[in-house]
């Protein structure tokens, strides 16, 4: 009932049932997806994978994973004490997927598991930070997620690129590929990102992340409140 009311056309019906089934959603996790206009966002991810991946299953199965747009709707500014959106910096955002982790997987996709924050990478004595690093069982492969706050710029790939190399030469296990990187702005200009990302030799993509700050008021009311979202979180971990 819920795929037939929020939906217009029998692709989209087809499409939502064959990943209810896949991923095994309850009614929550499907009116979730269908909130965020899962099927209008997913394979738009501006990157480069099928230039960078060795294996073509591969570059695809990534392509299909990642979307361009991430609603982080667990992060509430209010909740924050933050009066102004535009005061929400990326350490900010990080700390609260770390504290809802588990929510960020789910919204991340299949198979992810969380590797850490602020994980340390050394090379030639040169130290680096990649924002959140997690493991995908399907890829089989590391993935860096680094967070901006703004426009996305064209130096971030070059900072996310050093980040793969020292993973792939450091970390990366011999039976796993090669790791990918994801780059999460507030704004980004998709045919620039197409065409500059396209000169890197490392897997990434750039997609937006938007929080409860950006929606409109009137959906945001039309949000459960705290002590009811808690209550489906702590009935869902009870069924698990």
């Amino acid at each position: 009932m819920e795929i037939l009311f929020k939906t217009d056309t029998f692709e989209q019906r087809l499409y939502y049932i064959q990943k209810a089934a896949e991923y095994k959603w309850d009614k929550y996790k499907l009116r979730e997806m269908l909130k965020q206009d899962l099927y209008h966002h997913q394979s738009l991810l501006p990157n480069n994978f099928l230039q960078t991946l060795p294996k073509h299953s591969q570059a695809l199965k990534a392509i299909e994973m990642f979307k361009d747009e991430y609603m982080m709707d667990f992060i509430n500014v209010e909740e924050l004490n933050v009066r102004d959106k535009s005061d929400i910096d990326e350490r900010i955002v990080e700390q609260e997927i770390v504290h809802n982790v588990k929510n960020f997987i789910m919204m991340f996709g299949k198979d992810f598991t969380f590797v850490g924050n602020q994980y340390h990478l050394e090379k030639f004595g040169e130290n680096e930070y990649v924002d959140l690093l997690f493991f995908n069982r399907e890829l089989a492969c590391l993935v860096a997620v680094e967070l901006k706050k703004g426009k996305f710029k064209p130096s971030y790939l070059g900072q996310l690129q050093s980040y793969l190399q020292i993973l792939d030469a450091e970390v990366r296990k011999p039976n796993e590929n090669p790791s990918i990187g994801i780059i999460l702005c507030r704004e980004v200009n998709k045919a620039y990102v197409e065409f500059v990302i396209q000169r890197y030799d490392s897997p990434m993509g750039v997609a937006v992340y938007k929080t409860t700050a950006d929606m409109p008021e009137t959906l945001r009311n039309a949000l459960p409140d705290v002590d009811e979202l808690k209550r489906i979180v702590i009935g869902n971990n009870d069924v698990e």
